[in-house]
């Protein structure tokens, strides 16, 4: 059928798609989702089709999603030969998933090359990530899709060793650890690239925070000098199209708020063998109110995540650490990148300190430092993790002499206070990350919370416990409302 171009300038995000009329459709014999090939001279192309049931697309016109305009190079009325394909075959291992079965190395690697190739709608992968979630995956089938992760998207290729790297299962609000341990690490002679995801279900991610003192997209060629010049980046995997699946994978899982373990695990070792990482240190926050309520649950995802590394040939070890409450004192993008130099300028948080240099030497450790805490901790309280910082802010293309009281935050603040004496004995990490987000957390990057107190602490009436930044009104209206609809730290007499 041939049918002309019509260009309706919508973008889909990623995938492939295509508007046709009603009348066309069934002329066709095509649904919402099949597929259809397009063809002009040379260049041809498969795409997932839309039907319009309006005026917007009309009989012998075929819409363009910008992605397909561009990749075909065509403008409106050019003409266009139509014909009907097969769905990709993915879609019957995403079924398969769906049906609870097992995937092979050969199905899992379709269904992540045809995201990549984004030949999958949204909607089709948000079917593999709930199949996933509601049937569990191997551990198989985890390294089978970090390996199709990790083939089907560039690598770093430093060709150096080690090459260290350090993650968190996130979960709990601030912790903030890995802008400290990188200056230490690298400050110390090694090489320590780390590439972020954006914030899935958390306030901020490291890529978020580290946002606020410099830019986080840059080229893998870029990256490359960036760690030739001064040992280490905090960069957004995203942008360098390193683990490109995951990300595609991450956009969709935040929309629909699922974070299924089996991906985590591939998503996070995808990244670390996308840059050639080959030993890792992992934080693994457990307690009530965080990802991992139990210690069972913390050992269970550590003899995977170390079964896992063997098979993809890193070394990993793991930290069982407090995620009952937040790391450190700030929330949000500013405010943690605010507490990163308040401590690498040996002014504080604590907590934050105490278990950077502790994750520091650990790392250290794994790689034949000895007396590797001192030495870490001499790192940090001598200024050389402070100068370094300055030279990866700075090699980002970032302004190196930023510090802890030139960063800003939301002009707008709501102060919250104890409304009697007590100790505090509970703190909920769940609605703290509600109230942030409803502040406008991570995309605003001033707002958040900043807490002035710990578990065990004890509180006198009227002090205030936490205050809740925001950089427009509405949104600090909004956080309030969250806020009084929650229970977020319980005092007790």
């Amino acid at each position: 059928m041939q049918l002309k171009v019509r260009e309706v300038n919508i973008s889909s995000g990623g995938p492939l798609i295509a508007i046709i009329s009603l009348n066309d459709a069934n002329i066709l014999d095509l649904k919402a989702l099949d597929r259809i090939k397009i063809k002009k001279d040379r260049k041809e192309i498969v795409v997932a089709v839309d039907i319009s049931k309006g005026n917007r697309v009309k009989k012998g016109q075929i819409g363009l999603f910008e992605e397909v305009s561009k990749l075909l190079k065509l403008k409106n009325n050019s003409v266009v030969i139509v014909s009907v394909e097969p769905k990709p075959k993915s879609l019957q291992y995403i079924k398969k998933k769906l049906d609870g079965g097992r995937l092979n190395k050969t199905e899992v690697n379709e269904i992540v090359k045809d995201i990549v190739e984004n030949r999958l709608t949204d909607i089709e992968i948000t079917y593999f990530i709930s199949g996933c979630y509601v049937n569990g995956m191997s551990l198989y089938e985890s390294a089978y899709l970090t390996e199709a992760i990790v083939d089907n998207g560039k690598k770093l290729n430093l060709n150096k060793y080690p090459i260290l790297d350090k993650h968190s299962i996130s979960g709990v609000p601030g912790n903030r650890t890995t802008m400290i341990i990188i200056p230490i690490v690298t400050a110390m002679g090694y090489i320590m690239p780390k590439t972020s995801t954006r914030s899935i279900t958390s306030v901020s991610g490291t890529a978020d925070t580290f946002e606020t003192l410099a830019p986080v997209e840059h080229s893998v060629i870029d990256i490359r000098k960036i760690i030739n010049k001064v040992g280490g980046c905090m960069v957004w995997g995203g942008a360098m199209e390193l683990a490109s699946a995951d990300d595609k994978l991450i956009k969709v899982e935040k929309t629909i708020s699922l974070d299924p373990e089996g991906i985590m695990l591939a998503s996070i070792l995808a990244k670390k063998s996308s840059v050639g990482a080959t030993h890792v240190i992992l934080d693994i926050p457990w307690g009530r109110g965080s990802k991992v309520e139990t210690i069972k649950i913390a050992k269970r995802l550590r003899n995977k995540f170390e079964v896992l590394g063997k098979l993809l040939g890193m070394e990993i070890k793991t930290i069982f650490s407090d995620g009952r409450q937040p790391v450190g004192n700030g929330i949000g993008p500013a405010l943690e990148a605010r507490d990163v130099l308040l401590v690498l300028e040996n002014k504080g948080p604590l907590d934050l300190k105490e278990k950077s240099v502790k994750m520091a030497s650990m790392l250290l450790s794994m790689v034949g430092v000895k007396n590797s805490y001192k030495k870490a901790l001499g790192v940090l309280e001598s200024g050389l993790a402070l100068k370094k910082m300055k030279e990866i802010i700075k090699a980002q293309n970032g302004n190196p002499n930023i510090t802890s009281d030139k960063i800003k935050v939301g002009k707008f603040r709501y102060d919250v206070k104890a409304k009697t004496f007590g100790v505090v004995r509970g703190i909920s990490n769940k609605n703290i990350v509600k109230i942030a987000k409803a502040a406008g957390a991570p995309e605003d990057k001033g707002a958040g919370i900043y807490f002035n107190i710990k578990l065990n602490n004890k509180v006198k009436k009227n002090q205030i416990l936490f205050s809740i930044f925001a950089e427009n009104k509405k949104r600090l209206q909004y956080a309030k409302q969250i806020y009084n609809n929650s229970k977020v730290i319980n005092i007790e007499k």
